[in-house]
């Protein structure tokens, strides 16, 4: 039973990668759908699309997450994954950017289908198998990321909106999936109450960061997802301002990053966990991720940038090492709450980084003065550069 619920989360974490791949290589022609002008204001505007829906992840995934806390995880699974699909169906039929930004918000709102898978998961693994496990949510997105940005270039050769659609169709099954194969992991004497405060994102986080060391991966999520945010906000307008790429080629490019990214958790990973432990594992994404945001940053060829993309792809050891060793300093009726609090730090990097990334993006690309598309990559380098003293303090908390 516990082997079919493991499964239906990553198939879940899998289609919930493929709807969000989906769009990225349409976002310049869906820009031009709704009426946006330039590649640089395209963008703009595709940042505060992607800003709206990280404002609402924001203020509702601590309360989904002390929701499932309280009432188990499979009903607040099954909700959001609902919601997700009436969302798509939305974004299908939208010709206005008023009502693209309403079905942004709706999933932003639905956004702890994440949250709660996590904490699902942390629910069913013991301390050791956390990491590993963690790693495999990275390669079922990975290989949505494979199956979605290549989905999505194809069908949008018929039409722009046909990669909702098919999302669309793709959440509705795993609703029905998932109410016939999914028990409850989180037994009632594990529950806890859900209170006026769950209610507040802020006094949620304030409690998370209450709990003695927790408050140090968080920040480095925090800092970690911010710059890696550059990539799904300005991936697609960047290789079509620097190439000229057509949605179709944004879509291969993008597959062959998540298999590269497939490869690295739900391979390699679990390889440099056993031989290297937790630390320098993580250790090695920041470096990783160093070095493919500097490079992203200076490239002109090709060339550069498909070799850049391995750096990228490693660089996401790190998430899932600071994510285990988050769930492993708190108590089991937490791990919703912890996972919710991720979220939404998550969250918060993704509302602000399409703002800031978008605006210096037009700024090189749209202004007069210097030319550099790489610019916003160039600025998350300095990010992680910042965060390497509090990542260094980890090393008491990992796992041998």
């Amino acid at each position: 039973m516990q082997n079919r619920a493991y499964i239906f989360i990553l198939a879940t974490l899998m289609i919930d990668a493929i709807g969000i791949g989906l769009v990225f290589p349409i976002m310049p022609d869906l820009m031009v759908r709704v009426g946006a002008g330039t590649t640089g204001e395209g963008a703009l505007w595709g940042g505060i699309l992607m800003a709206s829906y990280a404002g609402a992840l924001f203020l509702f995934a601590p309360i989904i997450g002390s929701l499932s806390d309280a009432y188990g995880r499979k009903p607040v699974l099954i909700a959001a994954l609902f919601v997700l699909a009436v969302d798509y169906v939305i974004m299908a039929m939208a010709d206005v950017y008023w009502v693209l930004l309403i079905g942004r918000i709706l999933a932003g709102v639905a956004g702890a289908t994440y949250t709660t898978a996590t904490a699902y998961i942390a629910d069913i693994s013991n301390a050791k198998e956390r990491s590993a496990r963690f790693g495999m949510i990275g390669a079922a997105f990975g290989i949505g990321f494979v199956l979605g940005p290549a989905i999505g270039g194809i069908a949008a050769q018929w039409h722009v909106t046909a990669p909702f659609w098919i999302a669309a169709a793709l959440s509705a099954v795993n609703v029905g999936f998932g109410l016939f194969v999914l028990p409850e992991s989180l037994t009632e004497e594990k529950r806890r109450p859900f209170g006026r405060n769950d209610l507040n994102p802020f006094k949620t986080i304030i409690e998370a960061f209450k709990i003695p060391g927790l408050w140090i991966p968080l920040i480095c999520l925090f800092v970690f997802e911010f710059a890696n945010m550059v990539y799904p906000t300005l991936w697609a307008f960047f290789t079509r301002e620097l190439f000229g790429w057509s949605s179709l080629l944004i879509g291969v490019s993008l597959a062959g990053y998540g298999i590269l990214l497939a490869g690295v958790q739900g391979g390699l990973m679990p390889v440099f966990i056993s031989r290297l432990g937790e630390f320098r594992t993580l250790q090695l994404g920041f470096i990783s991720a160093l070095i493919g945001f500097v490079g992203f940053g200076l490239i002109s060829t090709v060339t550069g940038l498909v070799l850049i993309l391995l750096f990228a792809a490693l660089s996401d050891l790190s998430p899932p090492m600071m994510t285990a060793i988050a769930a492993n300093l708190v108590e089991e009726d937490k791990q919703g709450l912890v996972q919710g609090v991720i979220a939404s730090l998550s969250s918060v990097a993704a509302f602000l980084a399409p703002l800031v990334a978008t605006g210096v993006f037009e700024a090189f690309v749209d202004d007069q003065g210097a030319y550099l598309p790489g610019a916003p990559f160039l600025m998350a380098g300095v990010l992680i550069v910042l965060v390497v003293p509090l990542m260094v303090k980890l090393r008491r908390y990992a796992q041998s």
